[in-house]
């Protein structure tokens, strides 16, 4: 089992923006609420309570009974775990509140992060339950069933090969058909083989896809088998009840544009990093089936984009009380629907997705909603015992094998070396001597000083290819030796990256079956900033 950790800092993965957000830095600490420590949950609490619960818009009792009967409604098509129900239920009461995380609705849940983000929400439910046992702590998926870049989630990758997804997408993902999944099932499953953990694999995706007829229930489904005995609870907000709740604030961004502007200035504080998303002057959609366009405001009239719809004022605000499904929060807006229909106290995410959530504080504060706590996800490498005990045998540290490839072979190169692959000392003396020159040279003619510099130049630059060539040369020296080194960094980064953005979990769950998800759950703790390395069994 790995002994050495490495941070989330010094891991080369994340922005400067997290690294400074990881370390409190005190330019960051403009842009968030509390950072995530379970001492900080203390106050959010209260602050959430009051917030929601006692000063919101609409009146406590129904905010609550909406969203415990949209979810019910939701659930009433799926087998639904004991603990999910009682989840659901508790949601009525004034001191339960959730954890959430968001994301895409991935083909058969896309890259492996998609099950550390959901573990990261359930485990720290589990803590916070520890810490403040008078509370309920249920764990939520925001499904983000109204996105329309279909072409971010019509595939997933299984070692190494991509099964793509083949059709036209226009409307928001939740909507759409899941026809033709079939035949993707069938390529699929020659893929994959036959055995027992095999035919679990074929039978998740048909019961997921094959057998519900839009995109939103077959994820909801899928989630809910991987995740429903740990209580999860999954919400898709593509709902009328839902929408109504947020009507005054659709109202306001529709007449005031008012995250543009505060969500713009913030952008200005944020000038020495670099920016996720920028707000539109409306930051809202106008959906149906087939259509997901922007509202644009153009001479007083509301237009929707790159079609001939268009609203008068009245005409839009009027649409917005008969019809609030129809507007669709963007990127902007989106994190301010979620924490006004659900009593958030904090949102785990993944580098990006905070990034952009710390642009939102000032819109939140406008708006006088709660800002949430927010933590970034759980990372993680996993790796086998057989690929565990090659880092023994070849004496690296998991450490080690998070490092740029180029780097680390010229670290090891030179650390299997007899001899220094390093002329810093010669190039050290070589300028001791040239410093004699010069100082002869400047009582000289000039020309003569030039001609030292230009010979200096020469001999250094000389030295620097001798050093290149003969690091060239240890490393035909060593070849076999570095080989298996990146052989193995190739596997547990493919195409030199991170495993969890690249695999999808069936490709494990193939060789682990149902122990794998237990085995992430058990060693993710989700306030530590650690990258987590875990040996599967």
């Amino acid at each position: 089992m790995p002994t050495d950790c490495i941070s989330y800092q010094n891991s080369g993965y994340f922005s400067p923006l997290m690294n400074d957000y990881l370390n409190q830095k005190e330019p960051t600490q403009l842009f968030y609420n509390r950072f995530p420590n379970l001492e900080n949950f203390e106050e959010q609490i209260k602050e959430k309570k009051e917030n929601f619960d006692c000063n919101s818009i609409n009146n406590f009792n129904t905010k609550r009974s909406v969203l415990v009967t949209v979810l019910k409604n939701q659930y009433s098509k799926i087998p639904t775990s004991d603990l999910t129900k009682q989840n659901i239920e508790a949601l009525a009461s004034a001191d339960t509140f959730t954890i959430t995380t968001g994301h895409q609705l991935n083909l058969f849940s896309g890259p492996l992060y998609f099950l550390y983000k959901i573990i990261s929400t359930i485990n720290l439910t589990k803590e916070l339950k520890t810490k403040y046992p008078s509370q309920n702590f249920v764990p939520i998926y925001w499904m983000a069933t109204e996105d329309h870049d279909f072409e971010e989630i019509n595939y997933f990758s299984f070692k190494g090969k991509k099964f793509n997804w083949n059709r036209e997408s226009k409307g928001p993902v939740g909507r759409l058909s899941t026809e033709g999944l079939a035949e993707f099932l069938e390529i699929y499953a020659l893929e994959i083989g036959s055995s027992t953990n095999a035919n679990t694999i074929k039978k998740l995706f048909k019961d997921s896809y094959i057998k519900h007829d839009n995109l939103a229930d077959a994820t909801r489904f899928l989630a809910n088998a991987l995740f429903g005995a740990s209580g999860l609870v999954i919400l898709d907000a593509d709902d009328q009840n839902l929408k109504r709740n947020f009507i005054p604030y659709i109202k306001e961004e529709l007449l005031q544009q008012t995250s543009f502007k505060t969500v713009t200035e913030t952008i200005e504080k944020l000038n020495d990093y670099f920016v996720q998303v920028n707000p539109r002057e409306i930051n809202l959609f106008f959906i149906e089936d087939d259509l997901r366009e922007r509202i644009i405001l153009e001479n007083g009239i509301y237009k929707v984009n790159h079609t001939k719809i268009e609203f008068t004022e009245t005409e839009i605000l009027a649409l917005l009380e008969s019809n609030p499904e129809k507007f669709s929060p963007n990127v902007i807006m989106r994190p301010l629907y979620q924490e006004v229909i659900l009593p958030n106290l904090c949102y785990i995410g993944g580098g990006g997705e905070i990034a952009y959530w710390l642009e939102l504080k000032s819109f939140f504060a406008s708006a006088k909603v709660t800002f949430p706590i927010l933590l970034l996800r759980n990372s993680v490498l996993l790796a086998t015992e057989k690929q565990n005990k090659k880092v023994d045998k070849l004496n690296l540290s998991w450490a080690d094998l998070f490092t740029k490839q180029a780097t680390l072979v010229n670290r090891i190169t030179q650390k299997l070396s007899d001899f220094p692959i390093d002329f810093t000392e010669q190039k050290k003396a070589l300028k001791k001597q040239f410093e004699m020159l010069l100082e002869l040279a400047n009582h000289t003619d000039k020309s003569f000083l030039g001609a030292v510099k230009a010979q200096e130049t020469k001999q250094i630059k000389g030295l620097e290819t001798l050093e290149k060539r003969l690091l060239i040369a240890q490393k035909r020296k060593y070849h076999d030796e570095l080989k298996r080194i990146i052989d193995l960094q190739n596997e547990l980064f493919p195409n030199q990256s991170l495993q969890e953005r690249q695999a999808n979990f069936s490709e494990f769950y193939l060789e682990n079956g149902e122990r794998l998800i237990p085995q992430i759950v058990s060693q993710l703790k989700p306030l530590e900033q650690n990258f987590n390395t875990i040996v599967l069994d």
